[in-house]
């Protein structure tokens, strides 16, 4: 996913507040799943969501204004019940690594209790 960075996802510095990169990951992940033919909206419909359940970034170089990032979703490992997104955010224009980040998203159903992923969405994913 390409991404222009814009003055409001900045602070103080010039350069991107920490957290907009977890905004640029959710969006990342977002297309990877739409690119594979599953909508969050149909997930919904089916009493499933996907919610983080936990994340590790390692910041190594700042984004600025005016920059352009590209931001990769990759599924290191499916579980029963959980994806492993290995994610990076890169300056388009230097290739330079910005951030990397270990994703896991839990499949959760009725009252947000954990369920196995659907057999369909597991072949998508796969």
């Amino acid at each position: 996913m390409e991404r222009q960075i814009y003055y409001h996802d900045t602070d103080a510095g010039g350069v991107v507040y920490y957290a907009n990169y977890l905004k640029y990951m959710e969006e990342a992940r977002t297309d990877y799943l739409l690119a594979r033919g599953v909508r969050i909206t149909d997930l919904i419909a089916r009493g499933i969501l996907f919610a983080v359940r936990s994340c590790s970034l390692d910041y190594r170089a700042p984004a600025r204004y005016g920059d352009v990032v590209l931001c990769d979703a990759v599924i290191e490992k499916l579980t029963g019940a959980r994806v492993f997104f290995r994610q990076k955010v890169v300056n388009k224009v230097s290739g330079d690594l910005l951030v990397e980040a270990d994703v896991v998203l839990a499949c959760l159903g009725e009252r947000f209790r954990p369920c196995p992923i659907p057999t369909d969405i597991k072949e998508r994913l796969a």
